[in-house]
């Protein structure tokens, strides 16, 4: 459906429907201030939201950006005004600095699910030289995204036998407490942060990098099939073809290979998939990073992800994300594969759920939030959740993270994507990890495919890895510094 920017009426509607069934619906456009600026409205909602003062004093909330195209163009991203901004009674919306995004979150303690109507969020634009006149398509993407609160937290060292884990030089058992964001020492000097594998041994990290002290927000589940496709859709022709996860450098194939049901048939303009909930993989490092700077995110780092994991809790030997080294050895057995009720029908009970090569076999990633869905019992331990309520953070999918484990990963300064990619398909952000060949990613949590140890928070077997291509056990997850 198409309209003149003059009839008030927004177009269209990005429906991401996962895990918890965040929705966005009912969109218009209103208060017109011709020539200059107009507000997007739309309705939001999702399940199972929270905010919480103790404890891990943490809530959940949407990640919302907006695209236009006008007169069938190409796909633009809207430049959210910083002022005259309407949120709905019982919600906050912090619009990025940027005005790339906006958070939006309950603003009191609570839990359950919530639906805020008639949000408001105002576009100058003419600054993206749109007028009156032209016919517009519009698009509002929401993103189940985690608050994690600024403090000090502990990384690696425990008597578990996990590869590359960090320590306190010299004791390998001695957990390394990062209090600030301040450059940290790297080397075999006491006191210093040290580890035994998985990187180069230099140092220091510097102030720049985000160590994961300062507070930040990460995504709640991994980016799913529905939420590729759609930014995919978004491309142009030219972009598809290098993002082209159907090609020779994903999965080479438009049918379901290892869970992956995305296809994009030659000749035709939009992908599909038939598991839109599905976590999903065969990414290159290069799609990784676009999907990124297009919806105004950035990678989280390995530092990021442990505190993400276990919050300010000392580490335990070998524990998993759910915060103890307790996991399930049964195989699992899934009903309703694909769908938005996909589950596991025999979950273990007083022990960790996860996706890994015992509970799964060669079936493939699993959609997003299903240990949280099937637990009898709802508790970290059997939904697999992190410290924060960050899922699947062990298992199902690896974590692409940035290493602290090679100079590029270093390098990272935790730089936001603008929403804006270029031509070709790629990103464009300073001091990424190159997108060509995935130089500067650390690999974190284990996927589908292998075995426990692999899946524990310490664990840094392929921290320093430089893995170009795609696989069916990498996936996405993106974070964003909080302001």
């Amino acid at each position: 459906m198409k309209t003149k920017i003059t009839t008030l009426i927004a177009l269209l509607f990005c429906c991401f429907s996962f895990a918890n069934n965040i929705t966005v619906s009912n969109i218009s456009l209103e208060n017109l201030n011709e020539p200059d600026w107009v507000q997007v409205e739309f309705d939001l909602s999702w399940e199972n939201s929270w905010r919480l003062s103790a404890g891990p004093s943490n809530w959940d909330a949407a990640w919302v950006f907006i695209k236009y195209r006008a007169n069938n163009g190409e796909w633009n991203h809207v430049q959210l005004a910083l002022t005259d901004f309407v949120a709905p009674t019982g919600s906050t919306i912090d619009i990025t600095a940027d005005g790339v995004g906006a958070f939006i979150y309950r603003d009191s303690d609570g839990s359950g699910d919530i639906n805020l109507q008639n949000i408001r969020l105002r576009w100058n634009y003419a600054l993206n030289g749109v007028n009156p006149n032209d016919v517009l398509d519009i698009q509002v993407f929401a993103i189940e995204m985690v608050y994690v609160p600024e403090g000090p937290f502990y990384v690696g060292g425990t008597i578990g036998d996990e590869v590359g884990k960090f320590y306190e030089h010299p004791t390998t058992t001695t957990s390394f407490h990062i209090t600030s964001e301040n450059a940290i020492a790297v080397g075999a000097v006491n006191g210093n942060l040290y580890y035994a594998s998985s990187g180069d041994f230099l140092g220091p990290i510097p102030t720049s990098f985000p160590k994961g002290y300062n507070d930040f927000y990460v995504m709640k589940y991994e980016v799913s099939e529905s939420q590729w496709v759609g930014f995919f859709n978004a491309l142009t022709e030219t972009q598809k073809a290098n993002r082209d996860i159907t090609g020779a450098t994903g999965k080479n194939s438009d049918s379901e290979i290892n869970a992956n049901t995305v296809s994009w048939l030659d000749g035709t303009s939009s992908a599909t998939t038939l598991a839109p909930d599905r976590s999903i993989a065969y990414t290159t490092s290069g799609d990784m990073l676009a999907y990124l700077d297009w919806s105004g995110l950035r990678p989280m780092t390995e530092l990021e992800y442990e505190k993400a994991c276990r919050g300010p809790i000392i580490p335990k030997p070998g524990e998993f994300a759910w915060g103890n080294a307790n996991i399930t050895t049964n195989a699992y057995t899934t009903v309703n594969n694909g769908e938005a009720n996909e589950l596991i029908t025999n979950p273990d009970q007083a022990t960790g759920n996860a996706a890994y090569s015992i509970t799964l076999g060669t079936f493939g990633p699993v959609r997003n939030g299903i240990f949280a869905a099937s637990a009898i019992n709802k508790n970290r331990e059997e939904t697999g959740g992190s410290y924060y309520g960050i899922m699947e953070l062990s298992g199902n999918v690896y974590e692409r993270c940035i290493t602290i484990g090679n100079l590029r990963g270093r390098q990272f300064t935790g730089n936001h994507g603008d929403g804006i990619i270029t031509e070709t398909g790629d990103s464009n952000v300073t001091n990424w990890p190159l997108f060509s060949s995935g130089e500067g990613f650390s690999y974190r949590g284990g996927g589908w495919i292998n075995a426990a140890n692999f899946l524990r928070v310490s664990d840094r077997f392929d921290a320093a890895s430089n893995i170009s291509g795609s696989s069916s056990r990498i996936g996405i997850r993106a974070a964003r510094t909080a302001e």
